[in-house]
């Protein structure tokens, strides 16, 4: 047995199987702002999208915030150092508008979603899909059905455009951008993203969803999504990211802004699986009123380093807030995410649901909050954090920042850190499985409950992404 654990130890970095989102294609773009970040760049942008003024002064203005806020500190990391702004592209497009049939999407961004699968999803079981493809949609349909429900899906450039009333009244509200340094990036530079308005008392049955593709090397993707569900109202909204991996780094910085009225339910699902080069810096939030539900399902593979912390304000009487998430960091990666929830009105409840997976040398940090002030009664909390490591090299950590007050609000949190155990891998090793096939069922084991809380045709996906692939890269 003793030989088994130092099997155990030694165990190098398990390697994800990355082979359906790390490809590229050569291309061409018909709009291209140049390397580096500047004023005239923030301009270039709002000029190609023909925007009003005051679109372009926001730009303008959230680039001076941007400019005036240092790095941040607070997340105890010096990877962020690597960041250079002054090398990335900030806008690379193809064309303007996005296209209502495969038929016309180019052909060479056509053959990448196409090998991603996207048209079969979307035949198969979306409601809607959108397929962002660096800086711009490049296609964009839902069913009719839902359009003459007053439904509207489309990117943040036609919701500005086309539905100002709607747009502009939440757009940059749920998160400002002097909220953080990112954040007043995206501000400055948002281009592609989703924008969806789901009418009072319409249930959309079946999940919208946008896929978001980095191609281009050196490149920023910053996509803005606002999705707004009236009261009464219901939607799932789903979104992928893939990008191929280069030498250099790319930055991927979103910005998701969530309003869920009295009684709506929005529930946002995330499956990335970016490339190891890929630092994904997110800021996502949601607001619930009276008797309203938003929920985060998150799962995050892939990238140098993700900082992610899906949060939920909770303003009305009854409202609930969850975020359950799955991170996995293999070697050289940082998974930094976790979630935040704010209490701000009586009998409000909050879940967090958090598993992480170390292998190799990667780090996997947990880091939430969770306010309850003392003018509240009746707010309810639970915060689970469960780890597992590979082996001796790996690391996790967890910080919850608690604050609760009052006489008659409840909080708990818990949280455990377990090892893949040796005898475990032995016993099923002996039934006849390969070293990998072992770990794989152990770690798949340990996910499984979040697993089936994701729709099932991104549970099918997570499960093919979280295998291992553990023959020929272990041991």
């Amino acid at each position: 047995m003793a030989e088994i654990d130092e099997n155990l130890a030694q165990r190098e970095a398990i390697e994800v199987d990355r082979s359906k989102g790390d490809f590229k294609y050569e291309e061409s773009y018909a709009f291209d702002a140049g390397i580096g970040l500047s004023a005239g760049v923030v301009d270039y942008i709002s000029k190609v999208k023909a925007e009003e003024p005051w679109i372009r002064e926001f730009r303008q203005k959230a680039l001076k915030i941007f400019d005036g806020l240092p790095m941040p500190t607070h997340w105890a990391t010096t990877d962020l150092d690597n960041i250079k702004f002054e090398n990335i592209r900030y806008y690379l497009a193809k064309g303007q508008k996005a296209v209502r049939t495969w038929e016309e999407v180019p052909d060479d961004v056509k053959k990448t979603f196409e090998r991603l699968g996207i048209p079969e999803s979307e035949r198969k079981f979306l409601a809607g899909v959108e397929a962002q493809f660096d800086s711009e949609a490049v296609y964009s349909r839902m069913k009719e059905e839902l359009e003459k429900l007053g439904v509207i899906f489309c990117g943040p450039t036609e919701g500005l455009r086309d539905h100002p009333e709607i747009f502009r009244k939440w757009f940059g509200k749920v998160i400002p951008a002097g909220d953080n340094k990112f954040a007043a990036l995206n501000s400055a530079v948002f281009s592609g993203g989703s924008f969806i308005y789901i009418p009072k008392g319409v249930k959309v049955a079946q999940p919208l969803q946008a896929y978001f593709r980095i191609n281009a090397e050196n490149f920023g993707q910053f996509e803005r999504t606002l999705i707004i569900a009236d009261e009464g109202s219901e939607v799932t909204y789903m979104e992928g990211c893939t990008a191929p991996k280069f030498e250099t780094a790319t930055l991927h910085s979103a910005v998701v802004e969530l309003v869920a009225l009295k009684g709506a339910k929005i529930q946002y699902v995330t499956v990335q699986n970016w490339s190891a080069n890929v630092f994904n810096l997110v800021t996502k939030r949601g607001v619930a009123e009276e008797g309203a539900e938003v929920r985060w399902i998150d799962c995050n593979i892939g990238s140098r380093l993700t900082m992610k912390y899906p949060g939920v304000v909770l303003r009305g009487k009854g409202a609930r807030g969850e975020v359950l998430s799955i991170a996995l960091a293999n070697d050289g990666q940082h998974q930094d995410t976790g979630a935040k929830m704010i209490h701000a009105a009586d009998d409000t409840t909050s879940n967090i649901i958090a598993k992480s997976i170390s292998v190799g040398s990667g780090r996997s940090t947990y880091r939430g909050l969770v306010h309850i002030p003392k003018t509240l009664k009746n707010c309810r909390n639970n915060t689970e954090c469960d780890a597992l490591l590979i082996n001796e090299h790996s690391r996790t950590d967890t910080y919850p920042a608690i604050s609760v007050r009052g006489q008659k609000n409840s909080v708990q949190h818990e949280a455990s850190v377990s090892k893949v155990s040796a005898e475990q891998i032995f016993y099923m090793m002996q039934r006849g499985l390969s070293e990998g096939e072992a770990m794989s069922l152990a770690v798949n084991g340990f996910v499984n409950d979040l697993v089936k809380e994701f729709p099932m045709e991104y549970s099918v996906e997570l499960k093919r992404l979280i295998e291992l692939q553990m023959e020929g890269s272990v041991g």
